[in-house]
């Protein structure tokens, strides 16, 4: 970490706060060729750039869209076949300032027509703007493209709760141009920091029989024994992790399935910060098998069939009486119906019926809620899609109270470079593990994979760079894992990457506590009391991106002074912006089930 020293002078307008990501993706069934609906299989660009749009938010998202965490909210429809919403932090009308409402409320300024207004994410743009409504779009709009001074003046006059405050409105060749009163929104946010981190709290149900959406997620790679876990089954087991937690903390009632039976499976989950209910005994099958007889083709030889297969059951025929067979696989017919299969569909029987109390934070569904409101979402590896194709059908063929909502999130292969196909999960994890610390000792000098100091964070660096790894592309796609490459805290798309800033925050917060501590400088003033007009420099876009641009920012500011008066206003309020982007940063780590390091 270097030392501070000095004041640096400002340059360029400081505009970070001002980023934001995309308002909202859409998770869709698509057409059932490779990643479509099939049992209605999710996909779409929510899952292309996780920083982005699932683990991670800009700090100007995550401070004026609402609900502040890096959270998705979720949005269930009643129509078959639904569609999941997935947006990142919708506002709210809680009185924070909200993108959302502002955009809201300057389209509303502009008259009856459709949205035309952006906001602006380029940072040489946002030197003079914040919003921009295009040239071409206000020819559409108005004649001429001339916006009449009386809508002008509207927008300039905009309020209301969650809106900006509004500075300047003018015409450029760009087209309509807005800034926003800067100042006024970073004191508005960065005086409230964890109001706005904070996931909004979710309303009231108007009826103990319409609490909440309930989602059922179920990941078929953890019944694998954990020696034997292939990297598509761990990338499965992440993407379902991380999306019970993005779930979870918006207040989605949300159940995993299976509850893990295997110690050596629970020892491998807390090893990676998975967070995954276990339990000791299998859910009672006897009702499935009563009803499996009964629907066991005649045609059966007991003879022919191979051991340990119960009988089979005719799907086709269930999926042309229903009319579901656009998505699923054309060769599903029969499935050989066994002691195991069944054991799987009486987990998944009992798990929506009997919802656990604690699934949700203060959102759990009433106990006669009914399968109505509960979506079965099964989070599952390319090898294992068929199969899970075949259970889909056979749980509606034995069970009346299926849910009829189910969709899949189909992970795709992880193929290694120069390594064979067999390389399982823990030997991935030992390997990353062995580099972090050699990384360490090559910066050290020493090696420290022994101090018993030491021994936590080697493990959070080594799930952290296998989380960001399997994590940074879509699931349905392919990923290349480059073994070789070293771990380093340079590489800015890696998790040490993150994980070495949020350290360099933590030691930067510690240096100002000890200064004051020898009286060096004062204690932190009132927040309401900075000047925030003294932060003109640029920062942040998304978590990785959100290092990076923290590390620029932080080797070329010095935020801790020399401890003179004069200095002391500006270093306050750089000090409570770095305290902002330290919450973003630990908000979104969370996300990723993933500690905040103190030091690397």
């Amino acid at each position: 970490m270097r030392r501070e020293r000095g004041p640096t002078r400002s340059r360029g307008s400081f505009s970070w706060l001002l980023m934001m990501v995309d308002s909202e993706t859409i998770l869709s069934p698509r057409e059932p060729r490779g990643f479509g609906p099939g049992p209605n299989r999710t996909g779409g660009p929510w899952w292309g750039h996780l920083w982005k749009a699932l683990a991670t938010v800009s700090l100007w998202c995550t401070c004026l869209l609402g609900t502040g965490s890096p959270a998705l909210s979720v949005a269930l429809p009643e129509v078959w076949p639904p569609k999941i919403l997935l947006p990142v932090p919708v506002a709210m009308a809680t009185g924070r300032l909200g993108v959302e409402e502002t955009l809201g409320a300057l389209n509303l300024a502009l008259g009856a027509g459709g949205p035309v207004w952006f906001k602006e994410t380029r940072a040489r743009h946002l030197r003079a703007r914040d919003f921009l409504a295009p040239r071409r779009a206000l020819q559409a709009r108005f004649k001429d493209g001339q916006v009449p001074e009386a809508v002008v003046h509207a927008v300039l006059r905009l309020q209301g709760s969650g809106v900006a405050p509004v500075l300047r409105c003018e015409a450029t060749p760009s087209g309509l141009a807005l800034q926003l009163q800067r100042n006024a929104v970073f004191q508005r946010v960065l005086s409230s920091v964890a109001a706005y981190t904070a996931p909004a709290a979710p309303a009231a149900p108007a009826a103990p029989a319409t609490r909440g959406p309930r989602v059922l997620l179920h990941c078929p790679s953890l019944r694998a024994a954990p020696c034997t876990l292939r990297l598509c089954q761990l990338r499965a087991v992440l993407v379902a992790d991380h999306l019970a937690r993005a779930l979870h903390i918006q207040g989605v009632s949300v159940s995993l399935v299976p509850a893990v039976r295997d110690p050596d499976m629970s020892t491998l989950l807390q090893q990676l910060w998975v967070d995954w209910p276990s339990a000791s005994a299998p859910a009672s099958t006897e009702a499935l098998w009563s009803r499996a007889l009964a629907e066991f083709t005649s045609a059966d030889d007991k003879g022919a069939l191979p051991p340990g297969v119960l009988g089979s059951v005719c799907l086709k025929e269930l999926l042309e009486g229903r009319g579901r067979l656009a998505g699923y696989d054309p060769n599903l017919d029969n499935c050989l119906v066994t002691e195991d299969l069944l054991s799987v569909l009486a987990e998944l029987q009992a798990a929506v019926q009997h919802w656990p109390d604690n699934c949700s934070p203060g959102l759990a569904a009433a106990p006669d809620a009914g399968v109505d409101s509960c979506m079965v979402v099964h989070v599952v590896s390319y090898e294992e899609e068929f199969q899970q194709q075949k259970l889909d059908l056979l749980w509606w063929k034995l069970d009346d109270g299926a849910p009829l909502r189910q969709k899949h999130v189909v992970c795709g292969p992880v193929k290694v470079a120069g390594v064979p196909s067999t390389l399982t999960a823990l030997e991935y994890y030992e390997l990353r593990h062995a580099q972090v610390c050699k990384a360490s000792a090559l910066k050290h000098g020493r090696d420290l994979a022994k101090d018993p100091a030491w021994t936590e964070t080697f493990r959070v660096l080594s799930v952290a760079t296998i989380k960001f790894e399997m994590l940074s592309k879509t699931p349905q796609s392919q990923l290349l894992v480059a073994l070789a490459e070293s771990i380093s805290t340079k590489g800015t798309k890696s998790g040490t990457f993150v994980m070495y800033n949020c350290a360099r925050l933590a030691t930067l917060f510690e240096g100002y506590k000890h200064s004051v501590e020898q009286g060096l400088y004062p204690a932190f003033p009132p927040v309401s009391s900075l000047d925030f007009s003294l932060l003109r420099e640029e920062v942040c876009k998304f978590l990785v991106q959100l290092s990076m641009d923290f590390s620029s920012y932080y080797n070329r500011v010095h935020i801790l002074t020399e401890p003179r008066p004069h200095l002391f206003g500006q270093m306050f309020a750089r000090l409570q912006l770095l305290r902002a982007v330290c919450e973003v940063l630990h908000t979104g780590l969370a996300m990723l089930g993933l500690p905040p390091l103190s030091y690397i």
